[in-house]
């Protein structure tokens, strides 16, 4: 069973986002809100990441909130797994302005559904059509909506994380956090003290700015992280993107845990203990499929996006299939025991129980992983459709997967090309047992593409 994505117009894979001022606007934020309140009346939470945007948006969206009749329940700076988990378990839904991972001049809006996953494709475009109707209606003055705040909703969070792990199982660990100045100075620091964590932070004020790295936490930008580490004898570094759905790791030689080594890494340590099925996107490393074979789990692939992830897992599970894990590829993993969206919080305190377990070091786990190379690029482009369609044409006759993009399969290596969900963007990844595999094929792709695409293509790395 595989969720298929559906043409969206204006949101992508994870939210509509866009620079602050162009596409992303106060009157587009009001929009949302009326759309939102006129297809979930009820009582709506509402959350924002540091970004400096933030209040404007969120004030216009509650705005398109409350002249529907909806009573909205502003939750303050959180991060969105924290606003998916109060959504889940009080809420008729919920609004986070969050542009993620995205530079600060950006912002966007994610929206979430009751059970606290993020709005799926159909409800989406609905949402779409009702963005565009200028006659969406409005309650008269007695019966617009009410607003409470109610910042304190984030220590449920928190605690939820705590109460997974039994007693303290970081005690006499060290671990630095850096949260980017985002909304997980808040919450990350809280939940590995709550742990037993001796806890030191970096970039733990926040600050929509972002003065000491962008949102997006890339291996350049964890320098700062990677030293500090060192030199405190940590156990590991860890650190989140702009609103804190995603985790990534520094091991404690300082040294960058590339997301499908944690993803596999974690998704090992679960299987130890409990059989099923490992829910990923087609984009996701064969490594995580490697460890789910010896460790007599199975692996349900689809399109790239936490949401279709989510959604599958849940479907799975709705079927009487045990489902024990999922995620990406990119450092945003997903625990059913606790809930069915990506959360950094909880993939940091599982870090701190894994290591608790095993007794071993982070790099020596590592080390120990099945050994794949991968190499990412991105192509700026707005002409992705297009791109897609000739390179199928071009190679019919290979093994063939278009769950999403296109994904084309020889014996232990695959290439996928496909259209971002949130950039104009196209993402090329090659999967290889080994570098010479990996770079002959990625080379061939690259040259597919130039041909397809012309000239002046620009090909960019990614961290």
């Amino acid at each position: 069973m595989t969720i298929k994505k559906m043409q969206k117009q204006l949101f992508g894979t994870n939210g509509v986002r866009g620079i602050v001022g162009k596409e992303i606007t106060p009157e587009l934020a009001l929009r949302i809100g009326m759309a939102l309140g006129t297809m979930r009346p009820g009582h709506i939470a509402v959350g924002r990441d540091t970004r400096t945007s933030g209040p404007t948006l969120a004030n216009a969206l509650k705005s398109g909130l409350l002249a529907t009749g909806c009573d909205v329940i502003d939750c303050g700076i959180l991060p969105t797994p924290a606003l998916q988990y109060i959504v889940k378990e009080h809420y008729d839904g919920g609004a986070m302005i969050t542009a993620s991972h995205n530079p600060p001049e950006y912002n966007g809006v994610k929206i979430i559904e009751p059970d606290g996953t993020e709005m799926g494709d159909e409800e989406t475009i609905r949402l779409e059509e009702l963005l565009a109707d200028p006659l969406v209606p409005v309650k008269p003055w007695d019966q617009v909506g009410t607003e409470v705040a109610s910042p304190h909703l984030i220590d449920e969070y928190i605690h939820a994380i705590v109460s997974q792990f039994a007693g303290k199982p970081g005690r006499g660990m060290t671990v630095v956090v850096d949260p980017g100045s985002g909304p997980a100075c808040q919450t990350t620091p809280a939940i590995l003290q709550a742990l037993g964590c001796r806890v030191l932070t970096l970039n733990g004020i926040m600050d929509g700015t972002f003065p000491g790295r962008l949102p997006e936490p890339s291996m350049e930008g964890l320098k700062g992280l990677a030293a500090l580490v060192i030199a405190s004898k940590a156990a590991f570094g860890v650190a989140h993107d702009g609103d804190a759905d995603r985790a990534v790791f520094i091991d404690e030689k300082g040294i960058f845990v590339e997301e499908n080594q944690e993803f596999a890494l974690i998704a090992q340590h679960i299987c130890t203990d409990t059989k099923g099925t490992i829910v990923t996107p087609v984009s996701t490393s064969q490594m995580v499929e490697l460890v789910a074979d010896t460790a007599g789990c199975a692996v349900q692939y689809t399109p790239v996006g936490s949401i279709y992830v989510a959604r599958t897992m849940r479907e799975l599970i709705g079927t009487g299939t045990q489902v024990v894990f999922g995620g990406e590829g990119n450092g945003g993993l997903i625990f059913p025991n606790h809930q069915f969206c990506r959360d950094g919080g909880m993939t940091a305190a599982t870090m701190v129980s894994l290591l608790a377990a095993t007794g071993q070091s982070l790099s020596s786990l590592v080390r120990h992983l099945p050994q794949r190379h991968m190499i990412k690029e991105k192509i700026s482009t707005i002409h992705g459709s297009h791109l897609i369609e000739q390179l199928s044409k071009r190679y019919a006759q290979e093994s063939i997967d278009s769950t999403d993009g296109l994904k084309i399969k020889r014996r232990n290596t695959w290439a996928l090309v496909r259209v971002s969900g949130t950039e104009p963007l196209i993402r090329i990844m090659v999967d290889a047992d080994d570098s010479a595999a990996a770079s002959a094929f990625y080379l061939e792709i690259k040259k597919s593409v130039s041909e397809i695409l012309g000239n002046g293509t620009t090909i960019d790395a990614i961290d």
